[in-house]
């Protein structure tokens, strides 16, 4: 009996030892769990990063237009806007002062700034130096367009009008005319030159372009004029089509008063308008806008002024985005009629970019402190004068000037290429 019951006891505890020894132990338990978690983790990690990878955007390329505009202050934008004319024949204190205290963004010449080719070239190279101030590189503007509007010293040879050039017919020449334009101003080292007239003579009157044009045909002054501000692209000086809507049909000129020509939208879009439109589909750097009253478009400014006209008309239906410069701000159509200050806002909210001011360091002053008091006021917002700006340094950039540019062109060589040109023309 008692033998039976030590058996009993036996067998329980064989048992209960073996079922504890089918169960694994917490610790185990733990670190079974402990492994599973790692493995699950390093898992997710991997698909973590992976999925970081796949999902991290592609960085964008960095706007260096951009960039250049969000460095600089309200006045050195200002004086981005502002083309001013200067003085004699060498660099006066007030010239300085303008550049360094306006930080104008531009100069031009006139014939009464030229001298002979090495004194002009230093002049222009004086102008440069003393912009290295600023962080801008400076536009050197000149009206070089051929026949009577020249502005080169007599040692150069002489290039023909539009007129006699649009005689030809021949596109070609037009083009190596551009070329030859550009060759002439890099000579002293200007990057600006307000070429090629557009206006198509219509008028026989007209006592301001007549055979600056290229003709009466709006097709052959297309052509023609397309053609020259090509060939002055191809030799890297900016070129300047004007005078916008049209200055081909005037009786007065713009110099001493304001003209006014009585034509509709349709009748500009049939003549005037068609060598811009051509520009303007050849992506035309700039646009010169003239001081003439187009009352059926905009009763009230005229075209230089106009929001009708630069901002429905150019930059709407044209959508021209490029830079937009106003004739000589000082002229008489502007002068007899306006006062500087009011026209200049009225010109810079109607889409203006830059604008153009000659023969007085005042009125230049008179530009540079208005624009300041309106954007402060309310009157013109910082975005709207950070539009023109970015265009005007986008078109600095895209033409790589530079302060160091120096003045540059075989000057025989040149001559001897014009001669050889002009006997082609007369040919013709």
């Amino acid at each position: 009996m008692l033998q039976m019951l030590f058996l009993l006891i036996g067998i329980v505890l064989l048992l209960s030892a073996c079922g504890q020894s089918q169960k694994p132990s917490s610790s185990e338990q733990n670190n079974n769990n402990a492994g599973t978690e790692t493995d699950a983790n390093s898992n997710a990690d991997t698909n973590d990063q992976d999925d970081q990878q796949n999902t991290v955007p592609p960085q964008e390329e960095k706007d260096p237009v951009q960039e250049q505009l969000e460095q600089l202050s309200l006045d050195e934008k200002v004086g981005q806007m502002i083309l001013a004319g200067v003085q004699g024949t060498t660099l006066d204190a007030q010239a300085k002062q303008m550049i360094t205290d306006q930080k104008v963004g531009g100069i031009i010449f006139y014939a009464n700034n030229v001298s002979t080719l090495q004194g002009t070239a230093k002049f222009v190279q004086s102008i440069k130096d003393v912009n290295r101030s600023n962080p801008v590189p400076i536009f050197m503007s000149v009206d070089q367009e051929g026949g009577k509007v020249s502005r080169m010293p007599e040692t150069v040879e002489t290039i023909p009008s539009n007129g006699k050039v649009g005689k030809t017919k021949d596109a070609d020449l037009a083009e190596t005319m551009g070329k030859l334009l550009a060759r002439q101003i890099q000579l002293v080292g200007f990057n600006v030159d307000f070429a090629p007239v557009l206006d198509v003579n219509s008028n026989p009157n007209n006592p301001v372009i007549g055979d600056r044009s290229f003709g009466s045909s709006a097709s052959l002054v297309s052509r023609m004029g397309i053609a020259e501000m090509k060939g002055l692209r191809s030799e890297g000086i900016i070129p300047v089509v004007k005078h916008f809507p049209g200055h081909g049909d005037t009786s007065v000129d713009s110099h001493l008063d304001l003209p006014v020509v009585n034509k509709t939208e349709k009748q500009l879009a049939q003549l005037e308008w068609i060598p811009f439109e051509a520009a303007v589909k050849e992506q035309v750097e700039a646009v010169m806008v003239a001081h003439i009253l187009f009352p059926k478009l905009d009763p009230d400014h005229p075209a230089s002024l106009s929001d009708v006209i630069i901002g429905q008309h150019l930059r709407g239906k044209f959508k021209y985005d490029g830079v937009v410069i106003t004739d000589d701000l000082s002229m008489g159509a502007i002068a007899k009629n306006y006062k500087l200050n009011d026209a200049a806002v009225a010109t810079v909210q109607a889409g203006s970019d830059i604008l153009l001011v000659a023969h007085s360091y005042e009125s230049a002053k008179t530009i540079f402190d208005t624009l300041m008091s309106a954007v402060k006021s309310g009157k013109i917002s910082e975005s709207r004068i950070d539009e023109s700006v970015y265009r005007i340094l986008a078109l600095k950039q895209k033409y790589n000037l530079s302060d160091d540019q120096q003045s540059s062109e075989d000057l025989k060589q040149l001559n001897a290429d014009i001669l050889n040109w002009r006997k082609q023309v007369d040919a013709r």
